[in-house]
C-alpha cells in the first residue's frame, strides 16, 4: 500500500512540475496590454490660433510567448480660428494602425523587439472641402523593460517607412504621392524616420 501511495505521490509531483514548466514556457502568451499616444498642441500666430490634438489608444495580446499583435484606432484633428472668430481651418483624420511585434530577451526584464505597423489614415478638411487617405508600412526596433507584472517601459524609433497618400479636392484633380524613407543610423537632422518614442505599456 505504501509503495502504491509513493508511486502516486511521485506521479502527482511529476504532473505538477510538468504543468508548471508548460505554464512558465508560455511566458506572456494570452496576456493583454494597452498603450497609446495622446498629444495636444496650441499655437498662436498673430491673432490666429491653431489647436491640434491626437488620441490613439492601442490594445493587443501576446499570441505566443514572444509575439504580440495589436491595433490602434484614433483621431488626429486640427482647427484654426482667426482674430475675428472665423474658422479658417478644420481638419480631422481617422487613424487605424495594426501592428505586430517579435521579442527577444536581452537580460532579466529587458527585451529587444522588432515591430512592423501598417498605419491607415482617412482625413477630411471641412474648410478646403477635400479628402485625403494614406497607407504605409513602418518598421521600428525598440527596447521594452518589464517593471512589474502589470507595467513595462519601452522606447523605439522608426528605421524604415514606405507608403502612398492621396489628396482629393472637391474641385480639380486628385494628387497621389509615394513616400520612401530609410534611416537605419538615424543620421538625418530632421529625424523624420528616426523619431525616438518613449512610453509605457500596461499588462492585464
Amino acid at each position: 500500500m505504501k509503495k502504491i501511495l509513493l508511486v502516486a505521490a511521485l506521479a502527482l509531483v511529476g504532473l505538477t512540475a510538468n504543468a508548471q514548466d508548460k505554464k512558465e514556457n508560455k511566458g506572456l502568451q494570452g496576456t493583454w496590454w494597452v498603450a497609446g499616444q495622446v498629444s495636444f498642441n496650441s499655437q498662436k500666430t498673430g491673432t490666429a490660433k491653431t489647436d491640434s490634438n491626437m488620441i490613439l489608444p492601442i490594445v493587443g495580446t501576446f499570441i505566443t510567448p514572444s509575439v504580440t499583435v495589436g491595433i490602434g484606432v484614433g483621431d488626429i484633428s486640427s482647427k484654426t480660428v482667426n482674430g475675428a472668430g472665423i474658422t479658417t481651418g478644420d481638419a480631422s483624420t481617422l487613424v487605424i494602425k495594426p501592428l505586430v511585434r517579435k521579442y527577444w530577451n536581452v537580460s532579466g526584464g529587458l527585451f529587444f523587439y522588432g515591430q512592423a505597423a501598417l498605419p491607415i489614415m482617412m482625413g477630411k478638411d471641412k474648410i478646403a472641402d477635400s479628402k485625403s487617405s494614406s497607407v504605409a508600412l513602418e518598421l521600428a526596433p525598440g527596447f521594452d523593460y518589464v517593471v512589474n507584472k502589470w507595467m513595462t517601459v519601452e522606447t523605439s524609433f522608426s528605421i524604415f517607412s514606405v507608403g502612398s497618400s492621396t489628396d482629393t479636392p472637391s474641385v480639380g484633380d486628385k494628387t497621389t504621392t509615394f513616400n520612401f524613407s530609410a534611416n537605419p543610423m538615424n543620421s538625418v537632422a530632421d529625424r523624420q524616420v528616426g523619431n525616438l518614442q518613449v512610453g509605457v505599456k500596461f499588462l492585464f
